[in-house]
Protein backbone atom coordinates (compact mmCIF):
# COMPACT_ATOMS: atom_id res chain seq x y z
CA UNK A 1 0.00 0.00 0.00
CA UNK A 2 1.24 3.42 -0.78
CA UNK A 3 0.65 5.92 1.57
CA UNK A 4 0.21 9.30 0.64
CA UNK A 5 1.59 12.68 2.27
CA UNK A 6 -1.05 12.81 4.73
CA UNK A 7 -2.66 11.37 7.79
CA UNK A 8 -5.37 8.77 8.02
CA UNK A 9 -6.97 6.70 10.93
CA UNK A 10 -7.28 3.04 11.09
CA UNK A 11 -8.81 0.31 13.10
CA UNK A 12 -6.38 -1.51 15.28
CA UNK A 13 -8.40 -4.85 14.53
CA UNK A 14 -6.95 -3.91 11.38
CA UNK A 15 -3.54 -3.21 11.66
CA UNK A 16 -3.12 -6.28 13.95
CA UNK A 17 -3.95 -8.56 11.04
CA UNK A 18 -1.57 -6.73 8.52
CA UNK A 19 -4.47 -5.19 6.80
CA UNK A 20 -4.14 -1.91 6.40
CA UNK A 21 -6.44 -0.77 3.27
CA UNK A 22 -9.44 0.35 5.14
CA UNK A 23 -8.56 4.08 5.86
CA UNK A 24 -10.38 6.97 6.26
CA UNK A 25 -9.95 10.39 7.09
CA UNK A 26 -8.88 11.09 10.34
CA UNK A 27 -12.01 11.85 13.42
CA UNK A 28 -10.28 12.63 16.89
CA UNK A 29 -13.41 11.79 18.19
CA UNK A 30 -12.77 8.12 17.57
CA UNK A 31 -10.95 7.12 20.36
CA UNK A 32 -10.40 3.57 19.29
CA UNK A 33 -8.49 4.31 16.50
CA UNK A 34 -5.06 4.19 15.25
CA UNK A 35 -3.44 6.61 13.41
CA UNK A 36 -1.23 6.00 10.22
CA UNK A 37 1.19 8.04 8.94
CA UNK A 38 4.05 8.13 6.09
CA UNK A 39 7.23 7.16 7.18
CA UNK A 40 9.01 9.94 8.53
CA UNK A 41 12.11 11.49 6.52
CA UNK A 42 14.96 13.07 8.71
CA UNK A 43 17.47 14.74 6.79
CA UNK A 44 20.21 15.50 9.29
CA UNK A 45 21.08 12.66 11.78
CA UNK A 46 24.21 10.56 12.84
CA UNK A 47 24.54 7.34 12.23
CA UNK A 48 28.85 7.37 13.34
CA UNK A 49 29.52 4.67 10.66
CA UNK A 50 32.19 4.41 9.25
CA UNK A 51 34.77 5.16 12.07
CA UNK A 52 32.92 5.07 15.19
CA UNK A 53 30.79 2.31 15.61
CA UNK A 54 31.53 2.31 19.30
CA UNK A 55 28.57 5.63 19.04
CA UNK A 56 25.93 3.82 16.81
CA UNK A 57 26.15 1.65 13.96
CA UNK A 58 23.85 1.85 10.84
CA UNK A 59 21.98 -1.29 12.15
CA UNK A 60 21.24 0.83 15.34
CA UNK A 61 21.06 3.70 14.25
CA UNK A 62 18.32 2.24 11.64
CA UNK A 63 16.61 0.48 14.21
CA UNK A 64 16.00 3.80 16.58
CA UNK A 65 14.43 5.56 13.79
CA UNK A 66 12.35 3.07 13.20
CA UNK A 67 11.16 3.13 16.66
CA UNK A 68 10.38 6.57 16.13
CA UNK A 69 8.50 5.99 13.24
CA UNK A 70 11.26 7.09 10.53
CA UNK A 71 11.48 5.33 7.04
CA UNK A 72 14.26 7.63 5.93
CA UNK A 73 17.48 9.48 7.20
CA UNK A 74 20.25 11.22 5.75
CA UNK A 75 23.34 10.92 8.00
CA UNK A 76 26.08 13.37 8.22
CA UNK A 77 29.42 12.72 6.77
CA UNK A 78 31.35 13.50 9.89
CA UNK A 79 32.91 9.93 9.51
CA UNK A 80 36.15 8.17 9.83
CA UNK A 81 37.27 8.32 7.09
CA UNK A 82 35.13 11.66 5.63
CA UNK A 83 33.10 10.59 2.38
CA UNK A 84 35.10 13.19 0.18
CA UNK A 85 35.63 11.01 -3.06
CA UNK A 86 33.63 7.80 -4.22
CA UNK A 87 36.22 5.20 -2.83
CA UNK A 88 35.49 6.85 0.49
CA UNK A 89 31.80 7.44 0.28
CA UNK A 90 31.49 3.98 -1.20
CA UNK A 91 32.90 2.10 2.02
CA UNK A 92 29.75 3.86 3.99
CA UNK A 93 27.43 2.73 1.17
CA UNK A 94 28.33 -0.89 1.51
CA UNK A 95 27.64 -0.46 5.30
CA UNK A 96 24.48 0.75 4.43
CA UNK A 97 23.26 -1.72 2.06
CA UNK A 98 24.51 -4.85 4.70
CA UNK A 99 22.63 -3.00 7.72
CA UNK A 100 20.19 -0.28 6.94
CA UNK A 101 16.89 -1.44 8.08
CA UNK A 102 15.37 2.07 6.78
CA UNK A 103 16.19 3.68 3.88
CA UNK A 104 19.67 5.86 4.11
CA UNK A 105 20.66 8.27 2.04
CA UNK A 106 23.65 9.98 2.59
CA UNK A 107 25.58 13.11 2.66
CA UNK A 108 28.91 13.97 0.78
CA UNK A 109 30.99 16.71 2.49
CA UNK A 110 32.03 19.69 0.66
CA UNK A 111 35.51 19.92 1.65
CA UNK A 112 38.12 17.25 1.69
CA UNK A 113 38.01 15.59 5.06
CA UNK A 114 35.80 18.30 6.68
CA UNK A 115 38.71 20.60 6.72
CA UNK A 116 37.42 23.56 4.26
CA UNK A 117 40.86 24.24 2.59
CA UNK A 118 40.07 22.54 -0.55
CA UNK A 119 37.05 21.48 -2.24
CA UNK A 120 35.72 17.77 -2.55
CA UNK A 121 35.00 15.67 -5.56
CA UNK A 122 31.59 16.50 -5.66
CA UNK A 123 31.12 15.57 -9.08
CA UNK A 124 31.90 11.61 -7.87
CA UNK A 125 29.12 11.59 -5.48
CA UNK A 126 26.49 13.41 -6.56
CA UNK A 127 24.55 10.70 -8.47
CA UNK A 128 24.74 8.45 -5.02
CA UNK A 129 24.28 11.35 -2.09
CA UNK A 130 21.24 13.68 -0.87
CA UNK A 131 23.17 16.49 -0.57
CA UNK A 132 26.73 17.89 0.45
CA UNK A 133 27.87 19.22 3.77
CA UNK A 134 30.54 19.96 6.21
CA UNK A 135 28.67 19.29 9.10
CA UNK A 136 30.02 19.93 12.55
CA UNK A 137 31.92 22.70 11.43
CA UNK A 138 31.22 25.77 9.30
CA UNK A 139 33.02 26.37 5.98
CA UNK A 140 34.82 29.56 7.24
CA UNK A 141 36.41 30.81 4.32
CA UNK A 142 33.95 32.76 1.69
CA UNK A 143 35.51 32.08 -1.03
CA UNK A 144 35.75 28.31 -0.47
CA UNK A 145 31.96 28.54 0.19
CA UNK A 146 31.39 29.87 -2.97
CA UNK A 147 33.65 27.32 -4.84
CA UNK A 148 31.40 24.59 -3.53
CA UNK A 149 27.89 26.42 -3.89
CA UNK A 150 29.32 27.16 -7.48
CA UNK A 151 29.81 23.19 -8.28
CA UNK A 152 26.79 22.13 -6.29
CA UNK A 153 25.16 24.38 -8.65
CA UNK A 154 26.20 23.23 -11.85
CA UNK A 155 25.62 19.25 -9.85
CA UNK A 156 21.93 20.63 -9.10
CA UNK A 157 22.67 19.70 -5.43
CA UNK A 158 21.77 21.06 -2.21
CA UNK A 159 24.29 22.64 -0.02
CA UNK A 160 23.56 22.19 3.56
CA UNK A 161 25.41 24.13 5.94
CA UNK A 162 26.31 23.88 9.78
CA UNK A 163 26.79 28.01 10.40
CA UNK A 164 29.39 28.33 12.48
CA UNK A 165 31.88 31.04 12.91
CA UNK A 166 35.00 29.87 14.61
CA UNK A 167 36.57 33.29 15.62
CA UNK A 168 33.57 33.71 17.52
CA UNK A 169 33.27 31.00 19.58
CA UNK A 170 35.68 31.77 22.34
CA UNK A 171 35.62 28.48 23.85
CA UNK A 172 32.16 28.05 24.54
CA UNK A 173 30.11 25.25 25.39
CA UNK A 174 26.26 26.88 25.87
CA UNK A 175 24.55 29.84 25.09
CA UNK A 176 25.85 33.26 25.85
CA UNK A 177 22.55 34.31 28.21
CA UNK A 178 21.63 34.15 31.37
CA UNK A 179 22.23 30.93 32.63
CA UNK A 180 25.92 31.14 31.50
CA UNK A 181 26.36 34.03 33.66
CA UNK A 182 24.89 33.19 36.97
CA UNK A 183 26.75 29.68 36.50
CA UNK A 184 29.95 30.00 35.52
CA UNK A 185 30.25 28.86 32.04
CA UNK A 186 31.63 30.06 28.89
CA UNK A 187 29.23 31.35 26.51
CA UNK A 188 28.36 31.15 22.17
CA UNK A 189 27.27 33.81 21.16
CA UNK A 190 24.21 34.39 18.55
CA UNK A 191 26.16 36.01 16.09
CA UNK A 192 28.56 33.39 15.64
CA UNK A 193 25.44 31.21 14.13
CA UNK A 194 23.58 34.10 12.41
CA UNK A 195 26.72 36.07 11.16
CA UNK A 196 27.87 32.81 8.84
CA UNK A 197 24.15 32.26 7.46
CA UNK A 198 24.28 36.07 6.68
CA UNK A 199 26.86 35.72 4.45
CA UNK A 200 26.06 32.23 2.68
CA UNK A 201 22.34 33.57 1.81
CA UNK A 202 24.29 36.44 -0.15
CA UNK A 203 26.54 34.00 -1.90
CA UNK A 204 23.33 31.68 -2.45
CA UNK A 205 21.70 34.48 -3.93
CA UNK A 206 25.02 35.17 -6.34
CA UNK A 207 25.15 31.83 -7.24
CA UNK A 208 21.65 30.52 -7.64
CA UNK A 209 22.63 27.59 -5.49
CA UNK A 210 20.30 25.65 -3.68
CA UNK A 211 20.71 26.43 -0.15
CA UNK A 212 19.72 24.58 3.45
CA UNK A 213 20.76 25.62 6.70
CA UNK A 214 21.11 23.15 9.40
CA UNK A 215 19.58 23.20 13.19
CA UNK A 216 18.81 27.49 13.62
CA UNK A 217 18.23 28.12 16.66
CA UNK A 218 18.58 31.85 17.25
CA UNK A 219 15.66 34.67 16.33
CA UNK A 220 18.01 36.31 13.74
CA UNK A 221 18.58 33.45 11.75
CA UNK A 222 14.95 32.97 11.45
CA UNK A 223 14.57 36.74 10.26
CA UNK A 224 17.43 36.52 7.57
CA UNK A 225 16.13 33.32 6.15
CA UNK A 226 12.51 34.53 6.14
CA UNK A 227 13.72 38.10 4.36
CA UNK A 228 15.71 35.49 1.87
CA UNK A 229 12.72 33.78 1.00
CA UNK A 230 11.04 36.99 0.18
CA UNK A 231 13.91 37.71 -1.96
CA UNK A 232 13.24 34.70 -3.74
CA UNK A 233 16.79 33.17 -2.66
CA UNK A 234 16.43 29.18 -3.05
CA UNK A 235 16.99 28.73 0.70
CA UNK A 236 15.53 26.37 3.36
CA UNK A 237 16.01 25.57 7.14
CA UNK A 238 15.94 23.40 9.44
CA UNK A 239 15.17 23.54 13.12
CA UNK A 240 15.30 20.20 16.21
CA UNK A 241 12.94 19.66 18.67
CA UNK A 242 15.01 20.36 21.39
CA UNK A 243 14.90 24.07 20.35
CA UNK A 244 11.27 24.55 19.64
CA UNK A 245 10.12 22.69 23.29
CA UNK A 246 13.31 23.94 25.50
CA UNK A 247 15.32 26.73 26.25
CA UNK A 248 18.29 28.06 28.25
CA UNK A 249 15.88 28.37 31.59
CA UNK A 250 15.66 24.61 31.45
CA UNK A 251 19.32 23.88 31.36
CA UNK A 252 20.63 21.59 34.22
CA UNK A 253 24.29 20.77 35.00
CA UNK A 254 24.44 17.39 32.92
CA UNK A 255 25.64 16.28 29.64
CA UNK A 256 22.25 15.29 28.34
CA UNK A 257 21.54 18.92 28.13
CA UNK A 258 24.67 19.55 25.78
CA UNK A 259 24.45 20.41 22.07
CA UNK A 260 25.73 22.19 18.95
CA UNK A 261 24.10 25.00 18.66
CA UNK A 262 22.98 25.27 22.53
CA UNK A 263 19.98 25.94 23.97
CA UNK A 264 19.31 29.40 23.47
CA UNK A 265 16.98 32.42 25.35
CA UNK A 266 13.33 32.31 25.25
CA UNK A 267 13.28 34.70 22.83
CA UNK A 268 15.16 32.61 20.19
CA UNK A 269 12.84 29.67 21.00
CA UNK A 270 9.76 32.06 20.80
CA UNK A 271 10.90 33.16 17.41
CA UNK A 272 11.50 29.39 16.14
CA UNK A 273 7.86 28.82 16.75
CA UNK A 274 6.65 31.82 15.35
CA UNK A 275 9.00 30.73 12.19
CA UNK A 276 7.50 26.97 12.33
CA UNK A 277 4.06 28.85 12.22
CA UNK A 278 4.80 31.27 9.45
CA UNK A 279 6.75 28.38 6.69
CA UNK A 280 9.87 30.27 7.62
CA UNK A 281 11.18 27.07 9.17
CA UNK A 282 10.41 24.34 6.39
CA UNK A 283 11.15 21.38 8.29
CA UNK A 284 12.11 19.68 11.63
CA UNK A 285 15.31 17.55 11.82
CA UNK A 286 16.67 15.79 15.35
CA UNK A 287 20.33 16.15 14.60
CA UNK A 288 20.03 12.50 16.04
CA UNK A 289 24.15 12.72 17.78
CA UNK A 290 24.46 9.22 19.77
CA UNK A 291 27.58 9.21 21.58
CA UNK A 292 28.81 6.87 25.08
CA UNK A 293 27.90 7.38 28.13
CA UNK A 294 31.41 7.93 29.42
CA UNK A 295 31.45 10.94 27.08
CA UNK A 296 28.30 12.91 27.64
CA UNK A 297 28.92 12.11 31.72
CA UNK A 298 31.64 14.87 32.06
CA UNK A 299 28.87 17.59 32.98
CA UNK A 300 28.02 20.44 30.82
CA UNK A 301 31.34 21.91 30.39
CA UNK A 302 33.38 19.09 29.22
CA UNK A 303 31.33 16.30 27.51
CA UNK A 304 30.45 15.64 24.43
CA UNK A 305 28.11 17.61 22.07
CA UNK A 306 24.89 15.88 21.12
CA UNK A 307 21.45 14.05 22.22
CA UNK A 308 19.63 12.09 20.39
CA UNK A 309 16.71 12.44 18.90
CA UNK A 310 14.64 9.75 16.81
CA UNK A 311 12.92 8.34 19.20
CA UNK A 312 11.48 11.13 21.10
CA UNK A 313 10.96 14.07 17.80
CA UNK A 314 7.13 12.83 17.42
CA UNK A 315 5.83 12.36 20.88
CA UNK A 316 7.67 15.52 22.10
CA UNK A 317 6.24 17.77 19.22
CA UNK A 318 2.68 16.27 19.26
CA UNK A 319 2.52 16.75 22.93
CA UNK A 320 3.69 19.88 23.33
CA UNK A 321 2.67 21.41 20.00
CA UNK A 322 -0.20 19.73 18.72
CA UNK A 323 -2.01 18.29 21.76
CA UNK A 324 -1.50 22.33 22.69
CA UNK A 325 -3.28 23.66 19.87
CA UNK A 326 -0.45 25.76 18.92
CA UNK A 327 0.26 24.30 15.13
CA UNK A 328 -1.84 21.24 13.70
CA UNK A 329 -1.28 17.05 13.66
CA UNK A 330 -1.05 17.73 9.80
CA UNK A 331 1.16 20.86 9.93
CA UNK A 332 3.55 18.38 11.95
CA UNK A 333 3.52 15.88 9.47
CA UNK A 334 4.37 18.38 6.73
CA UNK A 335 7.31 19.37 8.93
CA UNK A 336 8.54 15.75 9.81
CA UNK A 337 7.82 14.25 6.11
CA UNK A 338 6.50 16.21 3.47
CA UNK A 339 8.58 19.04 3.01
CA UNK A 340 11.95 17.37 3.97
CA UNK A 341 11.00 14.66 0.80
CA UNK A 342 10.04 17.08 -1.59
CA UNK A 343 13.17 19.65 -0.55
CA UNK A 344 15.93 16.85 -0.95
CA UNK A 345 14.00 14.47 -3.45
CA UNK A 346 13.36 11.59 -0.97
CA UNK A 347 10.82 9.40 -2.31
CA UNK A 348 8.14 7.64 0.06
CA UNK A 349 8.06 4.68 -1.44
CA UNK A 350 5.73 1.82 0.21
CA UNK A 351 6.53 3.16 3.85
CA UNK A 352 3.98 4.30 6.71
CA UNK A 353 4.11 4.16 10.63
CA UNK A 354 0.93 3.23 12.90
CA UNK A 355 0.70 5.24 16.63
CA UNK A 356 -1.73 5.06 19.21
CA UNK A 357 -1.93 8.97 20.13
CA UNK A 358 -3.95 8.26 23.09
CA UNK A 359 -1.16 6.61 25.36
CA UNK A 360 0.62 8.49 27.62
CA UNK A 361 3.97 7.23 29.10
CA UNK A 362 7.21 8.46 30.58
CA UNK A 363 10.38 9.08 28.10
CA UNK A 364 12.89 6.63 29.70
CA UNK A 365 16.23 6.37 27.81
CA UNK A 366 16.62 2.70 28.43
CA UNK A 367 13.82 1.42 25.99
CA UNK A 368 15.64 3.59 23.33
CA UNK A 369 17.33 1.25 19.98
CA UNK A 370 20.09 3.20 19.61
CA UNK A 371 23.38 2.85 21.17
CA UNK A 372 22.63 6.49 22.52
CA UNK A 373 20.86 7.30 25.78
CA UNK A 374 21.67 10.82 26.49
CA UNK A 375 18.82 13.27 25.85
CA UNK A 376 17.47 16.42 28.01
CA UNK A 377 13.93 14.71 28.11
CA UNK A 378 14.64 11.69 30.64
CA UNK A 379 11.46 11.63 32.58
CA UNK A 380 9.47 13.92 30.80
CA UNK A 381 5.60 12.58 30.21
CA UNK A 382 4.11 12.49 26.70
CA UNK A 383 1.67 10.92 24.36
CA UNK A 384 2.07 8.83 21.55
CA UNK A 385 3.43 5.48 21.16
CA UNK A 386 4.98 3.72 17.48
CA UNK A 387 3.05 0.80 17.27
CA UNK A 388 4.23 -0.59 13.85
CA UNK A 389 6.75 0.87 11.05
CA UNK A 390 6.81 -0.36 7.69
CA UNK A 391 9.69 0.39 5.22
CA UNK A 392 9.15 -0.73 1.18
CA UNK A 393 6.41 -3.12 2.58
CA UNK A 394 8.69 -4.58 5.27
CA UNK A 395 8.05 -4.62 8.67
CA UNK A 396 10.76 -3.05 10.17
CA UNK A 397 9.64 -2.14 13.94
CA UNK A 398 6.52 -3.62 16.05
CA UNK A 399 5.39 -2.60 19.57
CA UNK A 400 5.45 -5.57 21.64
CA UNK A 401 4.30 -4.11 24.72
CA UNK A 402 5.42 -3.62 27.95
Amino acid sequence: MKVKASLFKIRPSKILDGDVVSISVPDSSDKGDYIIFPGFCDVHVHLREPGFSYKETIETGTLAAAHGGYTTICPMPNLKPVPDDYEHLKQELDLIKEEAQIDVIPYGSCTVNEEGKQIAKLEEMADHVCAFSDDGKGIQEEAMMKQVMEKAKSLNKIVAAHCEVNELLHGGYIHDGVYAREHGHKGICSESEWKEIERDVRIAKETGCSYHVCHISTKESVEIIRQAKKEGIDVTCETAPHYLVMNENDLEESGDFKMNPPLRSIEDQKALLEGIKDGTIDMIATDHAPHIAEEKAKGLKDSAFGIVGLETAFPLLYTKLVKTGFITLEKLIELLNDNPRKRFGLQQNDSYCIWDLNVKYTIDPQDFLSKGKATPFKGVEVYGRCIKTVCNGKTVYEYKGE
